[in-house]
């Protein structure tokens, strides 16, 4: 008896019912996590109408926790702490609908929670959450992002895209920048020279490639190209798979000056006219990364340029960020909240 034959659509079959597998567990999973949040939001809600209505505080929400524990020991996350998560919570957005539909409502508990205890400004939350839910960010990524001020710092690189790229293009091109590069991972110092803090960079590239931004594709390092017998190299060559697009990024360890303009122009003009396909490809652009910068001077030197190039200044350490609280700071803060709170309670039984 022969055998039976293996169709010949079987292959594409397994693969399409695999898919529906997976897309399935992703929504289950997505499903779970919006009841959580759910649960969670209106834990915090009741916690605060009764601290609100009745005066409840820091000890009958210690009790609450413990008995909600006990009743409930295989579930994790009714800790006093994150009682209190779940009523800051719901302070900030106070409408659950809303909350569950939005970013903040889609991220893990663990991310919305670092994002209230580094945040006061309702905006950033909401902003940083969405971005978080788009990228799909560890709560370690998310933590850099914070703590680097991501939202003053992208798209914010003085270029001349606007007269350089079409319209549409050039705000899309724009996005891709960010002012300043925060390469504090690299764990170098400023005495760096240009190769010292590429070569770093290639040893961090997953690292690197994460505070480039999302999207882009490493191409080479040095990638060289030959003009009628002249070597030319370019030093970090990138590819922008959803713009499409090849991202030419150079490196100076000095303060930016005019003539830097020219050179980064040129290798995205080469760039462009070597390994650029017209027909599928949007224009090339290129980010020139310095030490030190002087903004009105970068304007003048890239208004006279055709080539698209922006131009981000670096840092490799972390003194801009020392007005930030750090870790210490705000778990005293969380826990001078809850005495304050238990000190008004003196008189409250159990």
């Amino acid at each position: 008896m022969m055998a039976d034959l293996v169709p010949d659509d079987y292959a594409a079959t397994l693969e399409e019912l695999k898919r529906q597998v997976h897309d399935a567990r992703y929504k289950a999973q997505r499903k779970v996590n919006t009841e959580l949040m759910r649960l969670y939001w209106r834990i915090g809600r009741t916690i605060s109408d009764r601290q609100a209505r009745e005066g409840w505080g820091s000890r009958v929400i210690e009790r609450l926790a413990k008995d909600l524990r006990g009743s409930f020991p295989a579930m994790k996350g009714f800790s006093r702490a994150n009682l209190f998560y779940m009523r800051r919570v719901a302070e900030a957005w106070s409408d659950e609908e809303e909350f569950v539909q939005q970013a903040a409502g889609q991220i893990p508990w663990t991310q919305l929670t670092l994002i209230i205890d580094k945040l006061d400004d309702q905006e950033l939350r909401d902003w940083y959450a969405a971005k978080a839910a788009h990228h799909g960010w560890t709560r370690a990524l998310l933590t850099h992002q914070i703590a680097t001020r991501l939202h003053a710092r992208e798209g914010a690189a003085p270029s001349n895209f606007a007269g350089a790229l079409e319209m549409v293009d050039s705000g899309i091109a724009q996005e891709i920048t960010k002012d300043p590069y925060a390469l504090q991972f690299l764990a170098i110092d400023s005495d760096s020279s240009e190769r010292e803090l590429e070569q770093r960079m290639i040893d961090r590239i997953l690292d690197t490639m994460r505070e480039l931004g999302p999207g882009l594709a490493f191409v080479g390092r040095q990638v060289h190209f030959d003009v009628d017998g002249d070597d030319f190299y370019v030093d970090l060559l990138f590819f922008h798979v959803e713009q499409l697009r090849y991202v030419v990024i150079e490196l100076k360890v000095t303060k930016f000056e005019p003539r830097d303009a020219g050179q980064i122009g040129f290798y995205v003009a080469l760039v462009d006219d070597r390994l650029r396909k017209p027909e599928i490809h949007q224009p090339t652009i290129g980010i020139l990364l310095v030490a030190e910068k002087n903004d009105t001077v970068v304007r003048y030197a890239l208004a006279g340029s055709d080539h698209p190039v922006a131009v981000s200044r670096y840092e490799l350490t972390l003194e801009d960020q020392k007005s930030l609280p750090d870790e210490d700071t705000i778990t005293r803060a969380f826990e001078d909240e809850l005495a304050l709170e238990a000190s008004n309670d003196d008189d409250e039984s159990l």
